[in-house]
């Protein structure tokens, strides 16, 4: 379930902080056995390229991958009401679910935000 929890954070912008973790993304992607071999030795040297590429150049194929269209938004809400009113109220009822799983966000990060999704619904599971 660690293999999980390494791609939710993959998912996330480049940051020195990926980048100090690379090793152990890693050895967990290597000691589970979630994935067949090519699937996992892909990830394995993604995790490798992400993770040593210059900071800056990831950062902007980030940017350029998921910010710059509605089709690979990791917005999940913006796939399902896009610009609607009705993305507020899921917004706010979303929320009230992290709340009630007692699980507190950080502001700066919108409820719908995938990585951040993907980090609370795996923590769930511990």
């Amino acid at each position: 379930m660690k293999s999980l929890k390494v791609i939710a954070h993959l998912m996330d912008y480049p940051s020195p902080e990926m980048r100090d973790v690379r090793l152990e993304m890693i050895q967990c992607l290597k000691s589970e056995s979630v994935f067949t071999k090519p699937i996992q030795e892909k990830l394995i040297a993604f995790v490798d390229e992400l993770c040593t590429a210059d900071l800056l150049e990831a950062q902007e194929a980030y940017v350029a991958t998921f910010d710059r269209g509605r089709s690979v938004s990791l917005l999940l809400f913006e796939h399902v009401h896009g610009e609607s009113r009705d993305r507020g109220q899921a917004m706010v009822n979303l929320m009230t679910e992290y709340e009630k799983a007692g699980l507190e966000l950080d502001a700066r990060e919108l409820p719908d935000y995938l990585p951040l999704f993907s980090r609370v619904f795996i923590n769930s599971f511990r």
